[in-house]
């Protein structure tokens, strides 16, 4: 029984010895395992360890996780739990390091990624208009302004580069970090403008003193009125019977022109055929007045009921009241000068015809109406102007084509040098006109000795049976030949 006892004993103790045994084999073949299999950790980061982020975005980390991993069994298929170390500050420039940790087997694992916060956003350009704004074909388009920010730099609106590409233009902007900004307004074209001329593209006018103008009007497709822009090229010579053309032009910055041309035809006035009297007849005319011997001399006229033709000038404006009396009691009133002063009359035919028209003017003012009778200064045939050859002759024939009928004089009576007395104009006038049957007797009514000599001149005129008339457009003319 004893036996037995220690039989089963003995028993018992090889089995738990063999167990043992078994057991440290195992863990010394495991250990060498593991030796072998050289476990330890391995971290798996999602993206680059070294990313650039944009400022002022939220960070979010791609993700990491780690697991074991060896050189006999591979990476385990569960994850570590992972700590991170350091944060992202996205709105302050600069670079971070977060630090990924795990244990494993008493020994702490790290990873690290690199985090560079930068400037990655382009400056933002936004385009402006102005309401009711359209471009004009004259100017182009015409900046209605733009704003550049940054959210670094701030504003960056004067580093706006804009460059014009006609259909287009683009607007670019660099900010300190290198990033452009770019905005693109896009433009129609305009059409060009329609220069529209009043009174139409051809014209038929009198020969006169001044051309006006009938005006013209420029409106491009935007509907700008551009009419202050237009150039017109050529010149009518008003008072010259011929053809004239004028050019209306306008053109903007890119040299493209758009011009419309008026042709002016002036034609010559007719002036009636001369009549002449039937009878014996004198035609009193007075120069350079009216002055202070004229209402003298119209109450002489008015006493005799004769009537007389006045050349007159602007030389006396406090006796032109005069003038507007000599017409309402049927006397005709004509043209002489404004300022008498031959060398500036006769520098140019523009300067004559200045002087004329102030004259004319005056007699409107006076009467109500426009004359077509003048005298030249000095006669047709003066030859004070020969410092500019030719204009008589100029001058004579662009009168004539305006209608107008020049008078010069049969009879001189002597007062602008040749007598100053009234005796003397007596004589010289009778004298003159005995030898005539029509005549056109010349006297200045701003001599009062050739005033006073009117009165003998009538009572000898009516005793030897000659009419005294006032001169019209048909009468008998006195041209004397042309020395210039």
């Amino acid at each position: 029984m004893a036996a037995q006892k220690k039989q089963k004993k003995s028993s018992g103790r090889g089995w738990k010895l063999t167990l043992l045994l078994f057991f440290v084999v195992i863990i010394g073949a495991g250990a060498a395992l593991f030796t072998l299999d050289g476990r330890h950790v391995q971290f798996r980061l999602v993206g680059s360890s070294e990313i650039t982020v944009p400022y002022g975005v939220e960070y979010v980390d791609p993700g990491r996780s780690a697991v074991t991993t060896g050189r006999l069994f591979g990476p385990g298929v569960r994850e570590l739990p992972v700590e991170t170390q350091g944060t992202v500050d996205t709105n302050t420039i600069g670079t971070y390091i977060l630090t990924y940790s795990t244990e494993f087997l008493s020994t702490t694992y790290t990873a690290r990624r690199v985090v560079h916060v930068a400037d990655l956003t382009p400056p933002t350009i936004t385009l402006q208009t102005v309401d009711g704004y359209e471009p004009s074909w004259f100017t182009g388009y015409e900046e209605e302004g733009f704003l550049a920010w940054d959210d670094i730099d701030g504003d960056v609106t004067a580093l706006v580069q804009r460059e014009d590409l006609g259909d287009r233009i683009e607007y670019r902007v660099t900010d300190k970090a290198g990033n452009e900004g770019l905005a693109v307004r896009e433009l129609s074209a305009v059409a060009p403008p329609e220069i529209k001329l009043n009174g139409g593209e051809n014209m038929t006018i009198s020969a006169r003193i001044e051309f006006e103008d009938p005006g013209f009007t420029a409106v491009d497709g935007s509907g700008n009125d551009l009419s202050e822009y237009v150039q017109v090229e050529g010149k009518v010579t008003p008072y010259r019977a011929g053809t004239y053309e004028l050019v209306y032009s306008i053109s903007n910055d890119s040299g493209d022109t758009v011009s419309v041309t008026r042709t002016v035809e002036v034609e010559p006035v007719e002036i009636p055929a001369t009549v002449p009297p039937d009878e014996k007849t004198i035609y009193l005319t007075f120069d350079d007045g009216p002055g202070p011997y004229t209402e003298h001399l119209l109450d002489i006229l008015a006493e005799y009921d004769v009537k007389a033709t006045f050349f007159v000038t602007c030389l006396n404006p406090e006796y032109e009241d005069m003038i507007g009396r000599a017409y309402r009691e049927g006397h005709t009133i004509a043209v002489h000068s404004a300022s008498h002063n031959y060398y500036l009359i006769y520098a140019s035919e523009q300067n004559f015809m200045n002087d004329f028209n102030e004259t004319e003017e005056m007699i409107f003012r006076q009467t109500g109406e426009y004359t077509r009778l003048f005298r030249f200064p000095g006669g047709s045939s003066n030859t004070v102007s020969n410092f500019n050859p030719g204009i008589m002759s100029r001058l004579s024939s662009t009168m004539n084509d305006m209608g107008y009928q020049y008078f010069d004089w049969h009879v001189d009576s002597g007062d602008a040098g040749g007598t100053n007395t009234t005796p003397g104009v007596v004589a010289n006038v009778t004298s003159g006109c005995a030898e005539r049957r029509t005549s056109i007797v010349l006297q200045h009514d701003v001599k009062d000795y050739s005033v006073n000599a009117v009165e003998q001149i009538i009572t000898w005129g009516l005793r030897n049976g000659y009419t005294f008339r006032a001169l019209e457009l048909d009468s008998p003319t006195a041209h004397h030949r042309i020395a210039n």
